[in-house]
């Protein structure tokens, strides 16, 4: 099974099968519409709107995520199978659900990376407990974030940042150094504040025109599809194939071989720069990342809830989430690093974190090779 759909331009899917076309792409289309106007439907009834004053914070949550998932789903389908539709209508809503996507998506990866970072410092200090967020609920209002004084609290005791506390630590190593308290605190402020502005971002966006022009858009998706008009006897499969071949490529520039030794000598380069841009390693890595999601969207165009779910694919994107996390998880600490007026204990505490959360991308990559070089090929992710 797998075999005969890593082969996306092979017709002889069985004696049975119907042809495909594009109207694969509109049925897709239609229904992931319907999941956005359901979410946003539910994320106001939730309290998550910019109106909303209910409580629900974890189903407005979901509803978020939902939003995000159905906008990248159609953005991601509009890109791949442009030649099916509309050129004009497709330019216009493609750039902007992605804008939408990318909104919603920022006050999830401030809360995510805080709550790695923290977990990292307390597995480098030796910690026996789990650190918690004080007040980090997603689904708080704008106006919520970390007092300075219960920051300033966290970075002098050596066992805050509200933990659940399991075995009792040991004398000498359950409670974290002061640099590392105080890194800990540095960073809960900064991701702090920027997971507020985000959720007010994000907030501003659902209330303004521009979101309700896309969400008109969108509804009227929901029922009718301006596909082109050869689309309804045009095979949508090259165009999917075409996705895979990009990936394909991408894939074979990386540095895999350099990937396939645990220690990659020559990400130390910049390491030092005073150049607060991303590291130059990483962008490769990422754009493979999205392809990877590009080729697993077009294959839920063309098998709907049958797409093939490949254990070499699904690996391979995991490890490739976890690439993108550390190396964002490690620029938040260089960035802390760069706090004027800090105490060389706090520095260094940031800079071990930096480099542990640099290793944490080199293991991720060293996975992606194992995973992508494996001879039982499959296709698909989650």
């Amino acid at each position: 099974m797998a075999q005969q759909h890593h082969d996306l331009t092979d017709s002889a899917a069985g004696p049975a099968a119907p042809p495909v076309t594009g109207e694969a792409l509109a049925g897709y289309l239609r229904g992931q519409a319907t999941e956005f106007l359901r979410a946003l439907r539910l994320h106001r009834e939730t309290g998550g709107g910019p109106s909303g004053s209910g409580g629900g914070t974890a189903d407005a949550v979901d509803a978020a995520r939902a939003l995000r998932r159905s906008a990248r789903r159609i953005s991601a389908s509009l890109h791949t199978f442009r030649p099916l539709l509309d050129p004009g209508w497709a330019e216009e809503i493609r750039p902007e659900l992605a804008w939408l996507s990318g909104t919603l998506a920022l006050e999830h990866a401030c809360e995510s990376r805080l709550d790695r970072l923290l977990l990292a410092l307390h597995r480098l200090s030796g910690a026996t407990t789990v650190p918690t967020q004080t007040g980090s609920n997603t689904g708080t209002s704008a106006g919520t974030a970390v007092s300075a004084t219960a920051a300033t609290t966290a970075a002098t005791t050596a066992t805050t940042t509200t933990q659940r506390t399991a075995p009792r630590p040991t004398p000498d190593r359950g409670n974290l150094t002061v640099g590392a308290a105080k890194a800990g605190a540095l960073l809960d402020r900064q991701l702090t504040l920027a997971r507020t502005r985000a959720h007010s971002t994000a907030l501003q966006a659902l209330g303004s025109s521009r979101f309700h022009a896309v969400a008109d858009k969108v509804a009227v998706l929901a029922s009718e599809v301006p596909l082109a008009p050869h689309a309804a006897t045009t095979d949508p499969r090259p165009l999917a194939a075409a996705a895979e071949e990009r990936l394909t490529d991408a894939v074979a520039a990386l540095p895999l071989v350099t990937a396939g030794h645990p220690y990659n000598a020559e990400a130390l380069i910049h390491g030092l720069s005073p150049d607060p841009a991303p590291h130059p390693q990483d962008a490769p890595w990422h754009q493979v990342r999205l392809l990877l999601r590009l080729h697993r969207y077009a294959l839920e165009v063309l098998h709907g809830d049958d797409a093939p779910l490949g254990v070499r694919l699904l690996s391979a994107g995991q490890a490739l989430d976890r690439h993108r996390d550390a190396s964002e998880a490690a620029a938040a600490a260089a960035h802390a690093a760069r706090t004027p007026r800090i105490a060389p204990a706090t520095a260094y505490a940031l800079g071990v974190l930096h480099a542990d959360q640099r290793h944490e991308v080199e293991a991720a990559r060293y996975a992606f090779q194992r995973s992508w070089q494996k001879q039982t090929i499959g296709t698909g992710t989650s």
